[in-house]
């Protein structure tokens, strides 16, 4: 059976695709990159916030539309929806869309071969189990960049972050067993891949539940043992757990991008509280210099909540004044999603969208500024670029040590030299933009930005 893919929303969700798509081949079934030529459709959702629902509901309908239009035998594909926004709302969405065929939630993926093959033509299911079980991720399709991968070093959450619906989608946090991790990562390396990122809901939590103790620092020297991996990314880690002998791990290991991504939400004590976030704005910056100190070029990139329930206007000049403060080499911002189920949506002091939308961007315009000041200091200086595509005659894409894949900034590269995807070049600075910097290929000789 020929099965096509559809992933949205975050990284850990294009994780979760490859591991199914690695089960099915071994299973005997072909995955096709096109949904015109496939038996079988599977949308795998993001249900996290209302803009990712309506997205993902928009890409279901378009995957009906290909399947009547280009179905065999009984006049259509199989379609399958999969993922967070199913086992969120599979019920409902089991009455409301009659055209899917089958719904599964997070948990089922090591059984789709099964539910595929095993599928009568007018019979509609759901599999909407919430039994916690690690997957098999060894054998998980090697993804179209295979130079760079994630490895998803746990599952669930045990934070109660009062706008988040998470835990209940995905259950309580379970991390994966450190040899497993490494297996993968001697995988993915054996595979061609040069960038490991580690991800998780929260990454720093990493090893609590099954060691007894935070393991992330150990995680990370053992990472950078796997010979072939060349840079080690962190992302999604919670400010209360990133510890010293964490940032003297980031700070000593050479494979490891001075790069972290910390989602702190906001900067108000009396937001951060109601939001029941772990921690307060003076141990944030606390944090936040101590990174800066061991780690002088440390770029960090975070996201902002604008318009939780109650936020007043000097709660986010507050937050306006942080930022402007640590200068955050990289930043997004969203809206608060009222999402049902979370405490929070029953929160007095609801705000107007209209007042969100402008706080946002508000915020965006002063990061702007930043962005573009942070981006010139980097004129002149030369740093290792990992090339992702050829844009023109002498020009390519890529991204620096300070950059992830599909969130952060480019590096607009000249060079006269051939080079394909996942090489690592040296490459001076010599122009910045807002969100992009331009360079140059140099010779050997250089040191890295490292």
């Amino acid at each position: 059976m020929k099965i096509y893919f559809e992933t949205m929303g975050c990284p850990k969700n294009q994780n979760d695709s490859e591991a199914a798509e690695g089960i099915l081949e071994r299973s005997g079934h072909e995955i096709t990159d096109s949904p015109q030529d496939a038996d079988a459709i599977v949308i795998n959702t993001c249900g996290f916030i209302e803009d990712a629902k309506k997205e993902s509901i928009e890409k279901i309908f378009d995957m009906i539309r290909i399947s009547r239009e280009n179905g065999k035998g009984n006049g259509r594909k199989i379609i399958a929806v999969s993922g967070c926004l199913s086992q969120r709302y599979g019920e409902e969405l089991f009455d409301e869309m009659p055209e899917v065929d089958i719904f599964l939630g997070v948990n089922d993926y090591d059984r789709l071969p099964e539910i595929l093959e095993n599928h009568k033509p007018g019979k509609r299911e759901k599999f909407l189990s919430l039994y916690d079980k690690d997957m098999d991720t060894l054998s998980r399709k090697i993804g179209k960049q295979p130079y760079t991968s994630t490895i998803k070093i746990a599952e669930g959450c045990n934070n109660k972050c009062t706008y988040c619906i998470i835990p209940q989608i995905r259950g309580l946090y379970r991390s994966v067993q450190m040899k497993h991790i490494i297996e993968e990562a001697k995988m993915l390396a054996e595979a061609g891949c040069r960038e490991l990122i580690l991800i998780a809901e929260d990454t720093s939590a990493y090893g609590m539940d099954i060691y007894g103790e935070y393991k992330l620092p150990q995680l990370l020297h053992e990472v950078c043992k796997v010979e072939g991996i060349e840079w080690v990314r962190l992302m999604y880690c919670y400010e209360d757990r990133i510890s010293n002998e964490l940032i003297e791990a980031m700070a000593s290991e050479e494979k490891v991008c001075d790069y972290i991504d910390i989602p702190l939400q906001h900067a108000s004590d009396s937001v951060l509280k109601a939001m029941a976030r772990p921690t307060r704005k003076e141990k944030i910056k606390e944090t936040i210099a101590k990174l800066r100190k061991a780690i002088p070029d440390i770029h960090i990139r975070t996201t902002l909540i604008a318009g939780f329930p109650g936020e007043t206007e000097e709660d986010f000049r507050e937050l306006m004044d942080f930022c402007a403060e640590e200068k955050f080499e990289r930043l997004g911002v969203f809206a608060y999603s009222k999402e049902e189920g979370t405490p929070a949506a029953e929160m007095a002091g609801q705000i107007d969208e209209d007042v969100k939308t402008a706080r946002c961007d508000a915020l965006m315009r002063q990061q702007i500024e930043i962005s573009l000041e942070n981006n010139k200091k980097k004129i002149g200086s030369v740093m290792q670029v990992m090339i992702e595509e050829k844009d023109s005659e002498n020009t390519y894409l890529g991204r620096s040590r300070y950059d992830a894949p599909e969130i952060d900034d480019q590096v607009i590269v000249a060079s006269r030299l051939d080079h394909a995807p996942g090489d690592i070049i040296n490459v001076k600075i010599t122009d910045a933009f807002d969100y992009d910097i331009v360079g140059t290929e140099i010779g050997e000789g250089y040191e890295s930005a490292k």
